[in-house]
């Protein structure tokens, strides 16, 4: 399976990601959505369907969304969060601590992308923010690739 996993487009979904995501059989979105409603997701279910929680900055869609979803994947559990519950804990490795069970760890709210493979071949991903640029950060989304039995693999792909 392949999946495009998204965070933190505070309300711009760019172009580019229609042509990165084109291929992908799933879409996990982990958060700060942004604006009032659902258009940035209605937008990514036409690419593929979408499992999504709401971020620090989605009040609004906080009736629609859960703050953590849980889904199985080719055998894989996932679990998809935004992270800003844990504060400045919002690491791969407190939220190691935190879901110890998962094998594929999905957060966002840093706006860093990180890939972190951990000693008992599971691993947290955060795609990055795909949203208006912040700091000096690139903008990025991710591509994981899942298939039973193997390690999930996963890349970070930068939006230009």
């Amino acid at each position: 399976m392949r999946l495009g996993i998204i965070s933190d487009p505070h309300g711009l979904l760019r172009p580019q990601v229609h042509e990165i995501f084109k291929q992908v059989d799933r879409i996990l979105h982990a958060g700060d959505v942004g604006g009032e409603g659902t258009d940035i997701l209605d937008e990514l279910a036409l690419i593929a369907p979408v499992t999504a929680v709401y971020g620090n900055v989605d009040g609004a869609l906080r009736g629609r969304l859960n703050g953590t979803a849980e889904e199985m994947i080719d055998g894989f559990r996932f679990v998809i969060t935004h992270g800003h519950e844990l504060g400045a804990r919002v690491t791969p490795e407190h939220l190691k601590e935190r879901f110890g069970d998962a094998d594929v760890i999905v957060f966002g709210h840093t706006h860093k992308a990180v890939i972190r493979d951990f000693p008992d071949f599971s691993v947290a991903i955060n795609p990055g923010s795909a949203g208006p640029r912040r700091f000096k950060d690139p903008v990025t989304v991710a591509i994981m690739e899942t298939e039973p039995g193997i390690p999930p693999r996963a890349r970070i792909v930068p939006i230009v």
